[in-house]
């Protein structure tokens, strides 16, 4: 990334300083596409909310010729109104996900991404809904894009607090009685659960058809500690505490954690699932861009 593309990025800094949750999706959303209209490396025109590329089996008679003619490239007309994906966000309100070493927590972080996720989806008119959890489900809201709906949605995603322990399988097996149609299915989530028991959550979703993204959110000092002295670490779900020495965050510690992420991203792999590993202090809109090009296998 060059020096001018990185000075249009919003921290997540920058974006918690704005007035409220809506204003933050959509001035990160904003960016994002307007990133993605600059830039020779993406295909989108200037119309991405109204066209989708052409595949074999679409009637020709919603060709748009006139964008052929300029770009050479085969586009439907997706009419206002028209369902292509049906978006679930699930959200870990968990109470590993309060903590934050920074100004920006990685609930708050999940927060602006579920925002973010939600606006982008009713760009597209597409129906969107909500489950946020921790050990049970604590809210949900059906997927919808009814006049009104986004509001709504970013209120109840603002309104989030963090809360108890995780319960990552009980939780997917609730889920799977809330989502009877199939689509994308958004889990926002630090994944701090035994990645085989990550796996058996996922898979029956995945085997009733749900195209499955994983948003790993870690703090910058969960993946780079920097102490330079032993401290008392604690467990905020299990009040269990641990002494550490640095000599032990730069090796052993580290050495753990890859094992983990590794053992992570083979899990999703396994049952057919997309996983973004994402820091807190990344810009919201750069995250946004590498989940689009995740989604399009281009990573």
């Amino acid at each position: 990334m060059n020096a001018a593309a990185s000075n249009r990025l919003l921290p997540p800094e920058t974006l918690a300083g704005l007035a409220n949750l809506e204003l933050i999706a959509r001035t990160a959303v904003e960016g994002f596409l307007t990133g993605l209209h600059r830039s020779p490396h993406y295909g989108f025109s200037q119309e991405f909310k109204e066209y989708r590329a052409y595949v074999e089996g679409d009637d020709p008679r919603f060709v748009d010729w006139n964008v052929f003619a300029r770009t050479e490239r085969t586009y439907i007309r997706r009419y206002e109104g028209e369902t292509n994906t049906r978006l679930m966000i699930l959200l870990d309100a968990s109470a590993s996900m309060g903590y934050g070493s920074h100004s920006v927590s990685k609930l708050q972080y999940g927060k602006f991404l579920a925002a973010a996720l939600a606006y982008l989806a009713a760009r597209q008119h597409d129906p969107v809904g909500l489950i946020v959890f921790d050990e049970k489900v604590r809210t949900f809201r059906p997927a919808t894009s009814r006049a009104g709906s986004l509001t709504a949605m970013i209120h109840a995603i603002d309104a989030v607090t963090p809360g108890n322990g995780t319960n990552l399988e009980a939780c997917f097996q609730r889920f799977g009685e809330h989502l009877s149609r199939r689509g994308l299915v958004a889990v926002i989530s630090d994944l701090y659960c035994d990645p085989e028991e990550m796996s058996r959550a996922v898979q029956p979703l995945a085997y009733r058809g749900h195209d499955i993204m994983l948003f790993q959110l870690l703090d910058p000092q969960e993946m780079r500690p920097n102490w330079r002295e032993s401290v008392l670490l604690e467990d905020v779900e299990t009040q269990r505490t641990l002494n550490v020495s640095p000599e032990y965050l730069t090796t052993e510690y580290q050495q753990r954690l890859d094992n983990h992420l590794q053992s992570l991203r083979r899990a999703a792999a396994n049952v057919g699932a997309h996983q973004l590993l994402i820091t807190t202090d990344e810009p919201l809109d750069n995250a946004l861009r590498r989940y689009l090009l995740l989604r399009e296998g281009r990573t």
